[in-house]
């Protein structure tokens, strides 16, 4: 990658938003006993970094003579916003195919950012088949496909956060860690390849999603893998395969440079950053930040480190699923089922057991007759991890036999 080729990409990008900021943040850095700094990309116009590589690889199209033609983009999330945002700077017809199943959100926050030149097409009930469908439309129309992040000029509008990092970090102060988050591979391509000469690869950890390590098992298997299956909740890296030129860029880095970070921890970062620094991310916006509990200490301690915030666009209505999912990663909330006597005064009994900072937050009691026993489904929250020890201990001194259900998806997504 030519340095001075990404420079001119940064500069050319200023004149549709000043660089977003590096920070040090005092929260993070108390608590890690480091220097964290992080690199706010959701503080772009369109709240991801998508902007820059869209921006950038329209720019290039259209200094090539492509400006006459349509430009078409697959997406559900933060790059259909930035191609739609560019194609209104640059005034030219933009085509977003999205599968039936976006969000109403998401449809019309591209339709503002693009305004009256684009028009978006829903196709299909999943990513794949819309993306087929935005191909064939550019083979039948000539348009120009703007991918996501395999290609080139992707990458290279990505890189400009690295120039931003490299400007923006105090003079005489080079990060020992970048924790980059990884989906298609666009942004940690762009930013490595900024940074090779400069700093060691060894400075690099790559964040990936437990439920989609795309990049971690194909560094594994030194190919690039598709994964069978993705768990979708970190939708913006929730990718199946790691795109092509990306892996090239990135295929000299070790697996175990990858941290994989559940995604439950990840709500954890979300509900943290949100209550103590005001700070609304999404999912794969808080997964560079998340890897910081997934490190060693020793890793960490007095080092200076730069988290890259990919975005935060976040639909609140998702707050009570990401909130429920924090307090069980952090042992605060449990779901048991109970198997309690039916007979007069055994709920009272029951109830007589929980401990003072036990509230029960779910509680379904079924009685059927005939029935010596009847089961209740109850959740369970407390302010403390250790008391849910000390509570089934208060069970199984009492006869009561529990299950404990929290941690068993196919009944937490049937029942919780």
């Amino acid at each position: 990658m030519d340095k001075r080729d990404v420079e001119n990409a940064a500069e050319a990008v200023r004149g549709i938003f000043p660089e977003t900021p590096l920070q040090l943040n005092d929260h993070l850095s108390r608590r890690y006993g480091a220097n964290v700094w992080l690199k706010r990309e959701d503080l772009t116009p369109v709240r991801s970094y998508k902007l820059r590589g869209a921006f950038n690889f329209m720019r290039k199209a259209i200094a090539t003579g492509e400006g006459g033609h349509t430009f078409i983009c697959a997406s559900a999330g933060n790059h259909a916003q930035g191609f739609a945002f560019a194609c209104r700077h640059f005034e030219v017809p933009g085509i977003v195919f999205m599968p039936v199943t976006t969000p109403q959100q998401k449809i019309d926050k591209t339709r503002m950012f693009g305004g009256e030149y684009i028009t978006i097409r829903l196709f299909g009930d999943i990513f794949d088949q819309c993306y087929a469908a935005a191909r064939e439309h550019v083979e039948v129309i000539g348009g120009v496909m703007v991918p996501p992040f395999d290609d080139l000029d992707i990458i290279e509008g990505q890189a400009t956060v690295a120039a931003e990092i490299a400007a923006e970090l105090p003079e005489g102060v080079t990060p020992d860690l970048v924790i980059l988050p990884v989906g298609g591979g666009g942004l940690s391509a762009g930013v490595t390849g900024y940074f090779h000469g400069q700093l060691p690869a060894s400075a690099f950890v790559f964040a990936e999603p437990a439920g989609a390590p795309s990049l971690k098992t194909s560094l594994e298997r030194g190919e690039i893998v598709t994964l069978p299956k993705v768990d979708n909740f970190v939708d913006g890296a929730a990718v199946a395969r790691i795109g092509d030129l990306n892996f090239d860029a990135l295929k000299g880095f070790s697996a175990d440079q990858v941290q994989l970070v559940p995604e439950n921890a990840i709500c954890v970062t979300m509900i943290d950053m949100l209550n103590v620094e005001g700070v609304v991310l999404e999912p794969a916006g808080a997964l560079s930040i998340a890897t910081l509990a997934q490190l060693e200490p020793d890793e960490l301690t007095g080092k200076t480190i730069v988290c890259v915030v990919s975005g935060g666009n976040f639909d609140f209505e998702r707050l009570p699923d990401v909130k429920e999912r924090a307090m069980r990663y952090a042992g605060l909330k449990k779901y048991f089922i109970l198997r309690l006597a039916q007979r007069p005064g055994a709920l009272r009994d029951f109830l007589n057991l929980l401990g003072p900072d036990d509230d029960i937050a779910r509680f379904e009691y079924l009685k059927k007759s005939a029935r010596n026993f009847g089961s209740i489904l109850i959740g369970i929250e407390t302010r403390d991890p250790a008391s849910f020890a000390l509570l089934t201990a208060r069970f199984d001194k009492a006869g009561i036999g529990f299950e404990d259900i929290t941690e068993n998806d196919i009944l937490a997504n049937l029942i919780i």
